[in-house]
């Protein structure tokens, strides 16, 4: 390992991350294993790069010093980001799963047992055919998940990265709330909350905003596609913020007009259902006393409208095509694992199918603590924002909202119940 002061996170960080993962192996009687997930490479060494959609790999012995496969441009993101030392690239002309394999044979795994992730996105079905094929004096043994246990619980120095990706985050919401109005698109919300981002500090996340208005917030996943937010609608905001590939998340709703009462019964059902999150989270429980805590408070009310999904998932390092870290995981029935100190939530009430036709949330990024957990988000108004300006308005107000928000968000103001303008 080459030691060095400027990666993410302190030295001890990573070979604390490597230790802890080199004991699983031992549990497992693995002599090594090949890491392919884009996240987990960075978890271990800092690596990252939006070319990941290349094979890349870190073989990881139990006692000797890992190696990286990677192509030969992406080399030089281990050169400048990480401590890791041996490197075999391959050229674009070349044979990347062979090039694997050849390094196997050459730092001595030819007899070896190796651990894979098996259901890596990156490590597809063709490589892992042509390595079976190949590999054939040693012994290929599924090991998914085994990075991962380790990434369930966040450190201090982790959980003080994502307060930084929190930063973005509430600038980007602060900004989209100020831009939604009625006769904005939605384009031009994402772009204020793309801007305020980026200005706070947050980085490219691994999922854009999403921006969606009226009856197209009933699309799951749907984003910004130039609709214009119309009089007395209801604009839906999810924003990710990012930091050194760590997110965290929060939802919110804004009303161009009046709110009625099924939307005033949906928001103040999910900001019970929140409440009760932050008082009662903590070690100990279950997973599925966690999603139960949030689903029993939906089911039970009469709200009209459902939780369709679950009730929420871990979040951290994230590429795209998501930013959460469901895999590891998902606040669902039935799962018995226990909720330990540093595991983070984004925690997700949301309801789909109010008056059959509008989707709203809030929603909150939590990390578990000693005794209970806290809140990445305890300054940022839950109440959905009631909008009531006239279109003569709008144009001025909406180009000023985009460069003033950021500046703003300093303010009294971000405290009141509802922002009525």
């Amino acid at each position: 390992m080459r030691e060095r002061d400027d990666m993410t996170f302190p030295f001890s960080e990573y070979q604390r991350r490597l230790e802890e993962l080199r004991q699983r192996m031992q549990q497992r009687l693995l002599d090594g294993v090949i890491i392919t997930d884009p996240e987990n490479l960075m978890y271990l060494t800092d690596y990252q790069t939006t070319g990941y959609s290349f094979f890349q790999a870190l073989v990881v012995p139990l006692e000797n010093e890992p190696f990286m496969i990677t192509r030969k441009l992406e080399e030089s993101n281990v050169i400048a980001r990480t401590w890791v030392e041996e490197t075999r690239p391959y050229p674009d002309t070349g044979d990347a799963v062979q090039m694997l394999i050849e390094s196997l044979r050459e730092f001595g795994f030819s007899k070896k047992v190796l651990g894979y992730e098996r259901n890596s996105y990156f490590f597809p079905a063709y490589h892992q055919d042509q390595i079976h094929t190949n590999f054939t004096d040693g012994r290929l043994m599924d090991c998914f998940g085994i990075v991962e246990e380790g990434r369930a619980c966040k450190s201090e120095v982790e959980l003080n990265i994502m307060r930084k990706s929190a930063i973005a985050a509430k600038a980007g919401m602060l900004a989209g709330i100020e831009a939604t109005l009625p006769g904005v698109t939605e384009n031009e919300i994402g772009a204020a909350i793309s801007q305020a981002m980026f200005r706070a500090g947050g980085e490219p996340p691994a999922v854009m905003p999403y921006v969606t208005s009226g009856p197209r917030t009933m699309i799951g996943h749907a984003t910004w596609e130039g609709r214009v937010v119309q009089p007395g609608e209801h604009v839906f905001l999810e924003v990710g913020g990012c930091y050194r590939r760590y997110h965290t998340a929060l939802m919110r709703t804004v009303i161009c007009g009046e709110m009625n009462d099924a939307m005033h019964k949906a928001q103040q059902v999910m900001k019970h259902a929140l409440k009760c999150v932050r008082e009662n989270l903590r070690p100990g429980m279950t997973v599925s006393d966690a999603d139960n805590m949030v689903r029993t408070i939906i089911m039970d009310s009469d709200v009209d409208g459902k939780l369709i999904t679950r009730s929420g998932y871990s979040i951290g390092i994230a590429f795209p095509p998501s930013w959460d870290e469901g895999y590891i995981i998902s606040l669902k029935q039935g799962d018995s694992r226990v909720l330990e100190k540093g595991m983070t939530f984004h925690i997700i009430p949301w309801i789909w199918g109010v008056e059959g036709d509008k989707t709203c949330g809030i929603s909150d990024t939590f990390y578990i603590t000693d005794t209970g957990c806290d809140s990445f988000f305890t300054d940022v108004e839950q109440d959905f924002t009631i909008k009531k300006d006239s279109p003569s308005s709008i144009t001025q107000l909406s180009a000023a909202a985009a460069t003033t928000t950021v500046h703003k968000s300093k303010g009294k103001d971000e405290k009141k119940s509802k922002h009525e303008v």
